[in-house]
Parts: C-alpha cells; sequence; structure tokens
C-alpha cells in the first residue's frame, strides 16, 4: 500500500525556494550569493510595530482571541478601506487570518467543490493553482500578454466561464510582473457574474499610479490583504479576508476548526500598523522606487524586454527570449554561474517561460552588483 496521499505527491513545487535553498547551499560552501529572487522585504519590522507587541505581551495579551480576529484590528481595517478607497465595510465581513496563505485556502475551502473551476491569469503565483487542485477543482488559466502590462482582456475572460466557473482571481499589483490593472478593466470584471478573488497584498506598495480595489465596483468578491508586504512583517504571519456577508459564517468554522485564530500579538501590532506606521511605509515605499527604477533601466540597458514598466510590488518580469528559451535553464545557470539567484518564468505559468523575474527587495547596492554579475556573464557566455 502506497503511504503518501496522491495530492501530496501530485503538488508541484514552488520553483523560487528551490533556487533559494540552492542559493543558501552555495553560501554554506563559501560562495557569495546575491538575493534577487527572493518576494521578502529586506527591511526590519518598523521599530513602532515591534514596541506595540511589547506592550502586549507586558499587557499578557498572549492568549487565544475571537476566531474573527480582535475588533480593534477589525475596525482599523474598514477605516482603512473607507480613507483609501472610499468603500465602507462592516467589521463583521471580516476574518484576521495568519497570513493571506491560509486566508487563500479558506476561501477556495469555503468556494470550491470537487470539479469546480477557478480562473486564474497565466502567468500567475504559482502556488494559486496549487490549492485549487489540493481541492479538487480545477484552475482554467488565461493568458495574459507583455504588451498589455500582463493584464486581463475581459473577453478573453468571458470565453473561458463554463457552467463550473465559481469564481475569477485577480492580482494587482501582480507577482511575477509588477503591473496593476487598470481599473476600468478591474470594473468589467466585477461585472462578469463569478465571484471575484482580489488578492491585494501589494497595495501600498504602487509608484505613480493609485491602486484599486475590487470593493470599489463590486461587493461580489472576496478581498485578501496582509501585513507581510507594505510593513515588513512576512514573519508575524498576518492577514486578514473580507467576505461577502453569507460566506462569513463558514469561514468562521473552518478558521476555528484548522487554525483557531490568528496570533494574538501579530493583531495587536497590526493595530499599531494600520494606525501609527504610515510614514514608515512611505519611507520604504521611497526606496523601494529608487531600486525599482535603477532596475527597470539597467535590465533594458542589458537586452532584456520590458515593454510596460511595472508599477508596483517589488518585482519585474523581463523577457529574457533573447537569451533563452529555457527560463529554468538560464535561471540555475546564472545562480551557479555568475552567483545571482534569480527566478525563472516557468515557475510563474506557460505563458512565462523565456522570462525571468526579478525581485528588488535588495540593497541598492547589492541590485548593482547582481545585475553587473549577469551582464558580465550574458557576455562571456
Amino acid at each position: 500500500m502506497d503511504r503518501i496521499a496522491e495530492r501530496a505527491k501530485e503538488i508541484t513545487p514552488f520553483i523560487v525556494m528551490e533556487v533559494m535553498e540552492r542559493a543558501h547551499e552555495m553560501e554554506r560552501a563559501g560562495h557569495d550569493v546575491i538575493h534577487l529572487e527572493i518576494g521578502e522585504p529586506d527591511f526590519p519590522t518598523p521599530e513602532i510595530i515591534c514596541k506595540a507587541a511589547e506592550r502586549a505581551i507586558a499587557d499578557g495579551k498572549t492568549h487565544y482571541t475571537h476566531s474573527l480576529g480582535i475588533v480593534e484590528l477589525r475596525q482599523a481595517i474598514c477605516e482603512l478601506h473607507l480613507d483609501r478607497y472610499g468603500v465602507k465595510v462592516d467589521p463583521q465581513q471580516i476574518i484576521i487570518t495568519s497570513g493571506t496563505s491560509p486566508a487563500l485556502f479558506m476561501i477556495f475551502s469555503a468556494l470550491l467543490e470537487p470539479g469546480d473551476e477557478i480562473i486564474i491569469s497565466d502567468p500567475h503565483y504559482p502556488c494559486y493553482p496549487n490549492f485549487a487542485r489540493f481541492l479538487k477543482a480545477t484552475p482554467v488559466f488565461v493568458k495574459v500578454f507583455e504588451g498589455d502590462g500582463f493584464q486581463y482582456r475581459p473577453d478573453d475572460i468571458k470565453k473561458k466561464i463554463g457552467p463550473r466557473c465559481k469564481g475569477i482571481l485577480i492580482n494587482s499589483p501582480s507577482n511575477p510582473t509588477g503591473n496593476l490593472l487598470s481599473p476600468e478593466r478591474m470594473e468589467e470584471i466585477g461585472g462578469l457574474g463569478p465571484l471575484v478573488i482580489s488578492d491585494e497584498i501589494y497595495h501600498q506598495l504602487v509608484y505613480g499610479q493609485k491602486e484599486h480595489s475590487i470593493l470599489e465596483f463590486t461587493d461580489n468578491a472576496f478581498v485578501l490583504n496582509g501585513f507581510s508586504k507594505a510593513y515588513a512583517m512576512t514573519g508575524w504571519r498576518l492577514g486578514y479576508i473580507i467576505a461577502p456577508k453569507d460566506f462569513v459564517r463558514p469561514l468562521q468554522k473552518i478558521q476555528q476548526n484548522f487554525f483557531i485564530s490568528a496570533g494574538s500579538l501579530s493583531q495587536w501590532a497590526g493595530v499599531t500598523a494600520l494606525k501609527e506606521a504610515g510614514e514608515d511605509v512611505q519611507r520604504m515605499k521611497s526606496i523601494y522606487d529608487e531600486r525599482r527604477k535603477y532596475m527597470v533601466n539597467r535590465l533594458r540597458e542589458m537586452g532584456f524586454g520590458i515593454a510596460v514598466e511595472p508599477a508596483g510590488a517589488f518585482y519585474i518580469l523581463a523577457n529574457a527570449r533573447h537569451f533563452s528559451e529555457d527560463s529554468y535553464a538560464l535561471a540555475f545557470e546564472i545562480l551557479e554561474k555568475a552567483r545571482v539567484g534569480v527566478s525563472p518564468g516557468i515557475d510563474f505559468g506557460a505563458n512565462a517561460e523565456g522570462y525571468l523575474r526579478f525581485s528588488y527587495a535588495n540593497s541598492l547596492e547589492n541590485i548593482k552588483e547582481g545585475l553587473n554579475r549577469i551582464d558580465q556573464y550574458l557576455k562571456t557566455c
């Protein structure tokens, strides 16, 4: 008898993590590696947030919370959405989660039956289809293209909406592209019929444009967001769902059974993040923007294709087909020979083959050194 469940055997690896893990092996062997593969802020969590957690410990706030999350944080999220998007949200529609990955698992669990379909862009964040497949649902991919800034074409989505389609997943700003959906396209997607699942984790990290929440255009939607990216709180594992009211109780029961509640200290820190860390976010955002501008210009000089300048998150998905059609092999060759970690496009979907994703969540000094190493490698290979 095979002891391993089929779902565990069938799940695909997260190649970005495998690049990082190989880079760490090389570092342990004494090699100096520049990390441009990782989608994690290189900043420490702002001090004001850390002190809020210290106060929570001192005040004994170290126990389980309500399964929906502490009301103070849910109210702060409502204030944020009213101030930023002009959208009124009821605190009872919010479920605080241990990051956005559990949030996505919870939404898919409440929404998808085996055999149901969920529309996902290609390219996409690699874990999206794996969540669907793990629950025996079917991801249906809609290609998005470099010349459009990797935005959905709503007419292409319409063609893929079948009788089992339960939702459309959007991510703006996007991982891996760094591009945003226009409000016009977002509004059209919101009117197509299926529920929209909007991953808004990179909101606040937008440069020269304005991000929009799906809730500005429809209430037939879920919003996922969290604190990892904008507030440099990846290790705090704190996110949230804004859900249609009829989904709140099912989601709450899933939370109670699988996660109980999000961490109490992280939640109290999150209140302070929303209310008092705005200046810290703006400082980090300004530094990211400087890095973004440098990386876009340098990659173009090196021969990479960037048709539409990305304006969000901290990623650039650059066309490397001029160098190789095999992004997996190219990424690992760059790692081994140039000592720079980058992410192969194939990790993000078949339509991203021939691309490389570069992250500028690293110092400008390291970015310059890393791109110089890649330039030298490409000129001599």
